[in-house]
């Protein structure tokens, strides 16, 4: 069910006023979240015209996509987030450091990125960042130290920090996700053995920030106990789901990703295969 139908599907219990305060929330967008998607698709167009090419079509929708998942995470879903609404600060992240930065890579082509790699002090730097133990890491423990409860109040609580954490969150993302979807051989993407291994373990890390979540007892981030939640969610049970979210939706986009794959390294692998040489000679049996 989308959010707008749950909304309308809670009239009937709370009232036209949930009605008009869910379709609020799901049109909320700040006109700097506006200005920074448009200003990214300025940068794109200005590095296009400055190397004097075009990218493919595949290339432009893939970027175009990114776009659009930036505008969808910082605009209706944030506003949901901004009013307590756990699960969709928890979809929030999954959407700026999961979904966002594949779409991200697979947008930029490899042109538009070498030039950046000319200057040795910035090719040095991202050499040891996109590095997959590095990259691993680096995620991993952004996720973990964001979750905590002193880390994730101060974000609620200031506008500031709360942005430069979003931020750091993409970054991040895009991060961990190159050593899959580098555009340069400058900056390699693994092998398809270490591609299928390096997602199999971002499943354990993950666990073990969400499982925390999905099964306390109590509230364990006290700015959702401070104001009513939409929709009349309980805190705990939004806490659950937002736990939840993380804990199996992004293992199963993972293993989706995971699968995907692997079925392009045994697809490979059968196209690379030798043939195997048939001989029509009846042996001797004498």
């Amino acid at each position: 069910m989308s959010a707008v139908a749950f909304a309308d599907h809670l009239v009937g219990v709370h009232g036209e006023g949930v009605h008009e305060h869910a379709h609020g929330l799901l049109l909320h967008v700040h006109p700097s979240v506006v200005i920074g998607v448009l200003a990214l698709a300025l940068a794109y167009g200005l590095a296009a015209m400055a190397a004097g090419r075009r990218p493919e079509r595949r290339t432009l929708v893939a970027f175009g996509a990114a776009l659009a998942v930036i505008f969808l995470a910082l605009g209706p879903v944030d506003g949901l987030a901004d009013h307590r609404l756990f699960m969709a600060h928890m979809g929030q992240h999954m959407l700026l450091s999961m979904v966002m930065p594949p779409l991200l890579l697979l947008g930029i082509p490899g042109w538009m990125v070498r030039p950046l790699l000319q200057w040795r002090p910035s090719a040095r730097l991202a050499r040891v960042l996109v590095h997959p133990l590095v990259a691993f890491v680096l995620y991993n423990g952004y996720i973990a130290v964001l979750h905590t409860p002193p880390v994730y109040e101060l974000m609620l609580r200031d506008e500031a920090i709360h942005i430069t954490l979003h931020i750091g969150l993409m970054v991040t993302g895009t991060v961990m996700w190159w050593p899959l979807l580098s555009p340069v051989p400058e900056l390699p993407r693994l092998p398809y053995a270490g591609q299928v291994l390096y997602l199999f373990l971002m499943l354990v890390p993950m666990a073990a920030v969400s499982a925390p979540i999905t099964l306390a007892s109590s509230v364990i981030y006290p700015w959702y106990l401070e104001g009513p939640h939409p929709f009349g969610i309980a805190p705990l049970t939004d806490q659950v789901w937002g736990g939840l979210l993380m804990w199996v939706g992004g293992g199963t986009y993972f293993m989706a990703v995971f699968s995907a794959i692997f079925f392009r390294w045994a697809r490979r692998e059968a196209h690379e295969a030798p043939p195997v040489a048939s001989d029509s000679r009846v042996p001797c049996l004498t």
